[in-house]
């Protein structure tokens, strides 16, 4: 709409992004064809969790890595019934293979129940 009304040519999206990293290809596939995509699905915003967090530990390294992605898990898991007890884990948690195996339990537990 405020491409048509002001002739923006840009919007700034910063925080959005931060556990929903699917919003750049919401935008990108709104603007071609004025259609919404559907919501992620659980698995999806786990496997981009998965994805983050290994690439963070490739930036950053195994300690740095593991910490700076505490912040961002609540996020990833924003919305889910039940999930203190899982966001606990992820947050305290220091070895990668470990986290790795939390975020497969959330897949487990959280896609039999179909919640979206």
């Amino acid at each position: 709409e405020y491409r048509n009304r002001y002739g923006v040519d840009g919007i700034m999206i910063g925080r959005a992004s931060i556990g929903h990293p699917f919003i750049f290809n919401e935008i990108k596939h709104f603007m071609a064809t004025g259609e919404h995509l559907p919501t992620p699905t659980i698995l999806d915003r786990v496997e981009a969790a998965r994805e983050h967090l290994r690439s963070s530990l490739v930036w950053k390294g195994p300690w740095e890595g593991v910490v700076e992605m505490r912040r961002h898990y609540g996020n990833y898991l924003k919305g889910l019934p039940n999930v203190k007890e899982m966001r606990l884990r992820l947050c305290t948690e220091r070895d990668p293979a470990v986290l790795e195996e939390i975020l497969d339990e959330v897949i487990a537990n959280y896609t039999l129940a179909d919640v979206a």
